[in-house]
């Protein structure tokens, strides 16, 4: 029996030597040159992380608007407005909304550094039951920003009221 096979047969950490043992020289390099790619992926990462972010230039007053109870049939609209806190012009290239159901309006003029402008968006309550859509604004080349709009749309009667038989017999009775 070979001297590391001996070793083998009464080494407590078997496992451990054999792995060491056996790996040639060429292993050894690969699994240090991976081992380092691993270490310098993590740190770029890190890096990259610990970058500040592009400054925001376009604030909201709010990003979400509740309709409430809407009566079917009936459209509803908000307005969002938009103020530009960057040193820039904002330009505001795109307002798309998640479905045909929502309707947005905005300029396409650009807003000077500390100026406002609004976003109308407009829901068309056609369909019965509570609703949220998204609009995404597109601006700067391509930064965005979601808005959300909910409600609940509620069935409208089929008459305005009742028929009220009553009236009849009380226009009766005073005549």
């Amino acid at each position: 029996m070979s001297t590391a096979g001996k070793l083998l047969c009464f080494s407590p950490v078997k496992n451990v030597f054999l792995k060491t043992a056996l790996i040639n020289p060429t292993m050894k390099k690969l699994f240090t040159v991976l081992l380092i790619a691993f270490v310098v992926s993590a740190q770029a990462q890190t890096i990259a992380e610990a970058k500040p972010a592009t400054p925001e230039t376009l604030i909201l007053k709010q990003l979400n608007h509740d309709f409430g109870k809407i009566q079917q049939g009936r459209p509803v609209t908000t307005i969002f407005e938009v103020t530009n806190v960057g040193k820039e012009p904002l330009r505001i290239e795109n307002v798309q909304a998640s479905c045909g159901c929502t309707t947005p309006e905005w300029s396409y003029e650009p807003v000077k550094p500390g100026g406002t402008t609004n976003i109308k968006v407009g829901y068309n309550a056609a369909a019965e039951g509570p609703f949220q859509k998204s609009v995404t604004i597109v601006y700067n080349g391509n930064q965005t920003k979601v808005l959300m709009i909910s409600g609940n749309v509620y069935k409208t009667a089929a008459t305005s009221a009742p028929v009220n038989s009553s009236i009849a017999l009380l226009k009766q009775t005073n005549q």
